[in-house]
């Protein structure tokens, strides 16, 4: 059968649109290489091309081993992106996070803010410009101090207490005894109640209910998920969730935004009220800020504040608390190691930070498992300011390329951390038998000045102070309280590379120690 005419017309019209379009890609990925300053850079000739390259890996789960790969094949140097370079090099870990913050953060972050109305609001961890980042941590960076933290150390107290007790009654006594624990669940309920507790004066609810019955850690999984993927091409953003005519998309921070300003206003209405009573909050604080001088704290400073204690706050602590649990399950040397120890420090509940600090060897743990497991796992990315970035071999980068680096591929770096690095060895963080103080003590510094589990520099985590003080209370208190085992020790959990690395799949058994040297006080 012949096509007529305007059929025949209708599928060459068709084509040479495909084609332009085609040929428009194609001249676009070729622009994108060419003009590029960095294209000798070492790397995938499509990463060299576009960012969807990178946003693919992501959204794939491939990120962190693609990245470990191609700095084991290409060196310390891969060019990732158009005009993005992640490095290794640890010569120059402290230049580009330097507590000046010459290297400033790139559009990645502008991701992180919210929309509220018609407003953007920054918070701390997203605004790239230092005199802003200034002005927004400096009515609250006193309130993150360990000095300021331990004041409200009672309220972990009573977390750890809530904690031991829904453990006890879901998976230890009466006809729920022997019952399988998912640890990677109930160990962020944890973490996430205790920023409830801080933050507002009241758990969030995670543990009393046994799950996330208000959606928000799905919600936050989902957000951090977005940013990490959506980051990698950030004018998306402004397409999607912050779209000035209808917000597109999936779930982005506009929803924790909007828990936090409710929040906010609830207390705003107590305030008013003559017959009130001081609360011992961070909330409480920030009005009491924003009373006595609004100019230094606003009401979307303290919105901004607000979400980054609970979006950050709790699943940066539950990653690390999972870690410690899985990788000293995993290792029965360890176990027995870190057990010896805490029964020979003859500990009493509630346990003390200033008591649990001084366990050398379960220092060495939480240590080792922040090195094998960092919470974040995508690049820090920093712009390369005037005066360009130079290697250890020589090789240098210009004012504007954006360079990172990854935690993931850092920690691994067997010149810092040892030809074992691959290997889960707490040891490492001690002094060796033949060693001398004054080599160990440089072989220390040496490793926390290359660690990024928290950041680095100027724009380290505000809340690292707090992540360890839950860890140091918490932890020792579940080993010593129960005997834990995970149900197949041979079964490897599941990890999620996003901006979190989330992990599940952490089934345990656990039953009361029938051997302690901890006497109960409470």
């Amino acid at each position: 059968m012949k096509l007529k005419f305007y059929e025949m017309d209708h599928i060459s019209i068709a084509v040479q649109v495909f084609a332009a379009v085609a040929g428009a890609i194609v001249s676009f990925l070729a622009w994108n290489y060419l003009t590029s300053p960095i294209k000798n850079v070492p790397g995938p000739l499509i990463a060299k091309c576009t960012n969807w390259w990178r946003f693919f890996s992501i959204y794939n789960n491939t990120s962190v081993d693609t990245q470990r790969a191609l700095h084991e094949k290409y060196g310390t140097a891969v060019q990732v992106g158009p005009n993005l370079v992640s490095l290794s090099d640890p010569t120059v870990l402290k230049t580009i996070y330097s507590t000046r913050g010459e290297f400033l953060k790139s559009t990645f972050y502008d991701v992180n803010s919210s929309k509220v109305g018609r407003q953007i609001i920054y918070n701390v961890f997203s605004t790239r410009s230092n005199s802003v980042h200034s002005h927004l941590i400096r009515p609250v960076r006193k309130f993150f101090t360990l000095y300021s933290l331990l004041k409200h150390e009672v309220l972990i107290d009573k977390a750890i207490d809530l904690f031991l007790a829904c453990l006890d009654h879901n998976f230890v006594t009466g006809d729920n005894a022997n019952k399988t624990c998912k640890m990677d669940e109930w160990l962020p309920f944890f973490a996430w109640d205790v920023i409830g507790w801080l933050t507002f004066g009241k758990p969030i609810g995670y543990l009393e209910h046994g799950s996330d019955f208000n959606g928000m850690q799905a919600g936050g999984d989902r957000t951090f998920f977005y940013f990490a993927t959506i980051g990698q091409i950030p004018f998306l953003d402004h397409l999607l969730d912050k779209n000035p005519i209808v917000r597109l998309g999936p779930p982005a921070f506009s929803g924790p935004a909007i828990l936090c300003r409710e929040f906010m206003a609830e207390r705003k209405r107590d305030f008013e009220r003559e017959d009130r009573e001081d609360r011992e909050d961070m909330l409480e604080s920030f009005m009491k800020i924003h009373k006595e001088n609004p100019e230094l704290m606003d009401e979307a400073g303290i919105v901004g504040a607000l979400i980054v204690n609970v979006l950050a706050g709790g699943d940066t602590t539950g990653v690390l608390l999972c870690s410690i649990l899985y990788y000293v399950l995993k290792s029965p040397a360890v176990y027995r190691k870190l057990m010896e120890e805490l029964d020979a420090a003859d500990l009493t509940l509630p346990l003390s930070y200033a008591v649990v600090e001084k366990l050398s060897y379960f220092d060495a743990v939480v240590k080792e498992a922040a090195r094998m497991h960092p919470g974040v796992g995508l690049l820090l990315e920093r712009v390369v300011p005037a005066g360009c970035l130079t290697l250890a071999d020589g090789r240098f980068f210009p004012p504007g390329t954006v360079v990172g680096m990854n935690a993931w591929v850092i920690h691994q770096n067997k010149v810092v951390f040892g030809q074992d690095a691959a290997v889960f060895n707490p040891d490492r963080w001690l002094r060796a038998r033949n060693e001398t103080e004054e080599v160990f003590q440089s072989r220390l510094s040496n490793m926390k000045d290359h660690g990024l589990t928290f950041g680095a520099g100027k724009r380290v985590c505000m809340g690292r102070q707090l992540s360890i003080l839950e860890i140091y209370k918490v932890m020792p208190t579940l080993f010593l309280t129960y005997e834990m085992n995970l149900v197949d020790p041979n079964k490897e959990w599941h990890v999620r590379y996003s901006w979190f690395t989330k992990q599940t799949g952490i089934e345990v058994k656990i039953r009361k120690r029938t051997k302690t040297a901890m006497q109960a006080t409470r």
